[in-house]
């Protein structure tokens, strides 16, 4: 390969999809905004906060495929980081509720008061500045995982042990965050948030923004990703996965390069959480649930793992149709059929969507080629020679 990274980042698959993108962050809000809801074009509030919802968990989803499908960690626990970039964004907002909350004091949340809280929590402070908010959210999710990983690697910890300390991790936060005692509204949670930056959250024009700017931090995300998988990092991850003890043998610090792409990993989850609460309205510990985290590497392997592309579609069609399912007589058979869906895709597409695609796109081409050198192998058989 030639040029930079940032140029092989580029093909002509990304650029595509980049411009797909760029025309659903823009189109969407305007047909929200421009349009009167009599307009067979018109686009719902309701509709734009649920698309924006799929955004988020595509960046989640983006997240998990960078460390799964081309560094081989297996993460069960991602929905971790979601959540707390999410809880740190849902502290700014509860500080911006101020005198508007049920018990109306400028300090402390509703449910602090509720709880006999005598004064602020001390990691509560800074959060009324979104500044901070915004620190926060790369800051504790990349913390937790530079420290979890820098103790799993360098324990060379891999395989399914990983993947079940990670789910571990996650199930310890869901019990801590579910406690009154912790400072963060226990089962409750976080939610009847008021603004955002002044905004007011609930305004039309403030969910189309929301949508616009997360559709621009999935395009940033993604490529973040490209960059670093069409770079020497990204041949360095895939040899990684694929051989991790002679990637070792060849005197590559392989704990060192496995640390920086979960890290990188977890502040991308950390974003995507800090963007899903104020387009939901609530963040709680059901955030934190095991589940969660499975169901994102469903997302990813029905998508088709080592793809990016394949994680983002993976996550939209499968939350589609989470939200077809659970909407009416068929919810009771959500799980079955999302467990299905994860054993039909392993058994008959264990590319994934796009993975098989791209495998019977490359294979047709072979052909094609196979058959171009046979015709001109033939022609250049059946032309006149020249006379000795």
């Amino acid at each position: 390969m030639t040029g930079s990274p940032l140029i092989r980042a580029l093909d002509r698959g990304a650029v595509a999809f980049i411009f797909v993108l760029v025309a659903i962050g823009i189109a969407v809000p305007l047909l929200n905004l421009l349009l009167p809801p009599s307009s067979p074009w018109h686009v719902p509030t309701y509709l734009v906060a649920l698309w924006g919802k799929y955004v988020c968990y595509a960046i989640l989803a983006l997240s998990i495929d960078l460390i799964w499908g081309y560094c081989g960690i297996l993460s069960l626990g991602h929905g971790a980081f979601f959540a707390l970039g999410g809880y740190a964004m849902g502290m700014y907002l509860m500080r911006q509720i101020g005198t508007r909350g049920v018990y109306a004091d400028p300090i402390r949340p509703d449910f602090m008061v509720f709880l006999n809280w005598p004064e602020l929590p001390v990691y509560w402070y800074g959060f009324n500045y979104f500044a901070y908010a915004a620190l926060m959210v790369l800051l504790v999710p990349g913390l937790l995982a530079f420290v979890f990983g820098w103790f799993a690697f360098r324990s060379r910890v891999t395989g399914v042990y990983l993947s079940i300390i990670t789910q571990a991790l996650t199930f310890a936060l869901t019990l801590a965050f579910f406690r009154n005692n912790f400072g963060f509204g226990g089962n409750n949670g976080l939610t009847d948030f008021k603004d955002i930056l002044g905004f007011n959250v609930q305004a039309q024009s403030t969910r189309a923004a929301l949508f616009a700017i997360s559709v621009a931090a999935l395009i940033i995300g993604f490529f973040i990703c490209r960059t670093i998988v069409a770079s020497k990092l990204g041949m360095v991850l895939v040899s990684i996965r694929d051989a991790e003890a002679r990637t070792r043998f060849l005197g590559y610090r392989v704990e060192s390069y496995k640390l920086f792409v979960f890290t990188l990993s977890a502040c991308m989850a950390g974003v995507a959480g800090a963007l899903y609460v104020p387009q939901v309205g609530i963040i709680n510990p059901s955030e934190f649930a095991p589940g969660n985290s499975i169901e994102a590497v469903i997302w990813v392997a029905v998508g088709g793992r080592g793809t990016l592309i394949g994680a983002v579609l993976g996550a939209v069609i499968v939350n589609y149709g989470k939200t077809t399912f659970t909407s009416g007589v068929l919810a009771p058979y959500w799980l079955f059929v999302l467990g299905s869906l994860f054993v039909l895709v392993t058994l008959l597409l264990p590319r994934g969507i796009v993975g098989t695609w791209r495998h019977m796109w490359q294979k047709h081409r072979e052909r094609q080629d196979a058959i171009a050198s046979a015709h001109a192998a033939a022609d250049a058989e059946a032309a006149p020679k020249p006379a000795e």
